[in-house]
């Protein structure tokens, strides 16, 4: 039961995080267009940059649960490079459950009043006033939320190596 549970859940992470990463293309081609947008058109260069940066936000919280998951993530393994990959295993287990997961629900908590209120006014961008800037704060809450479900993800299933 559990097992089956973890199976849909990984599934549901996964599917998130690949149509996340799809956003690097336009955030790549609005990035690219800000500059003849306000050279030769001369008009809604700012809304590019800001539309760039609301999936922008979305991408980079989606990449860093993408790249632990895929164990390409930074890790400090200086040491732990020379144990055995059964406790090296057991480590990065113990690490999800209280490192990751407390932290994750940690930012859920303390960001929770900041998100709400920014959903609630549908926050604009500060300097141009366009609609969405609130989408950059639910990164955050979709960023932990993502490394929460990782983190339990990684503590109760079976190593990354030996994933499907």
């Amino acid at each position: 039961m559990i097992e089956r549970a973890l199976a849909i859940l990984d599934r549901f992470v996964a599917a998130v995080l690949v149509a996340a990463m799809t956003l690097v293309l336009p955030v790549s081609l609005l990035l690219f267009l800000q500059w003849p947008l306000r050279d030769l058109v001369q008009a809604y260069s700012r809304e590019a940059n800001d539309i760039a940066q609301l999936l922008f936000a979305l991408y980079v919280a989606a990449a860093i649960s993408y790249a632990s998951r895929r164990g390409v993530h930074l890790a400090a393994d200086v040491v732990a490079h020379r144990y055995r990959a059964a406790t090296r295993t057991r480590l990065a287990r113990v690490a999800s459950l209280c490192v990751l997961a407390p932290w994750s629900l940690f930012i859920l908590y303390t960001s929770g009043p900041m998100v709400v209120q920014s959903l609630r006014q549908l926050e604009a961008f500060p300097e141009t006033f366009n609609p969405g800037y609130f989408v950059v704060k639910v990164a955050l809450w979709l960023l932990a939320l993502l490394v929460l479900l990782q983190a339990l993800l990684d503590a109760w299933r079976s190593p990354r190596s030996e994933r499907p």
